[in-house]
């Protein structure tokens, strides 16, 4: 398979079908997401940035494959993510990465997510924050108000997204952790452990 050779950053990195290769000895995170009523949703294999008492940070790999369950469908996801998954917060954070920055958030209203053995699983509760073109807008209320009622959801269930939506975009307008810069500062760093230099 012919290499090319890319500039990242100001890093010169080796790619193959248009994505820089990750090294392999590195330890492996699968993550779960679940829908209401324990029904697997999604789930996709990350690398293992930093792990806490309170949080994850992994890695998502360029050409990294997501399998969808509610669709019978596999996805291959061809950027670099940053993905943040607490298990005291309700939201995750997935930063797409771009030309040395992130330029896309994509955060999940969900219950904590919990770790079991190497896999993270969150039951997302289908409220969705984004930021695209720089501008944040919430998305997928419609889905919310659908499930909400399809799935049987607990009034202190839905009490609990809007309210948890209501504190993430507080959170991220006071650029409180993980929004204060701390993810874009990790991308020097997974440029020189994770990407493969010439």
């Amino acid at each position: 398979m012919e290499l090319e050779r890319k500039v990242v950053n100001q890093y010169t990195t080796i790619t193959r079908l248009g994505g820089p290769q990750v090294q392999d000895n590195l330890k492996r995170i699968t993550i779960q997401a679940y829908k209401y009523g324990n029904r697997l949703h999604y789930e996709w294999e990350t690398i293992l940035l930093e792990q806490t008492d309170t949080y994850v940070l992994v890695l998502g790999e360029y050409g990294r494959k997501l399998k969808h369950h509610s669709k019978g469908k596999n996805f291959e996801v061809n950027n670099w993510t940053l993905e943040y998954f607490s298990f005291v917060d309700w939201f995750t954070v997935s930063g797409d990465i771009r030309h040395g920055k992130i330029y896309q958030y994509y955060c999940n209203i969900n219950q904590p997510a919990k770790l079991v053995n190497d896999v993270v699983s969150f039951v997302d509760l289908d409220l969705d924050y984004v930021y695209r073109d720089g501008i944040w807008k919430v998305v997928d209320e419609d889905e919310f108000e659908n499930h909400s009622i399809q799935f049987s959801y607990p009034l202190e269930l839905i009490n609990s997204a809007r309210q948890e939506l209501l504190q993430l975009q507080e959170r991220i307008e006071r650029k409180l952790y993980p929004f204060d810069g701390t993810l874009q500062r990790w991308i020097p760093k997974i440029q020189t452990r994770f990407v493969s230099k010439s």
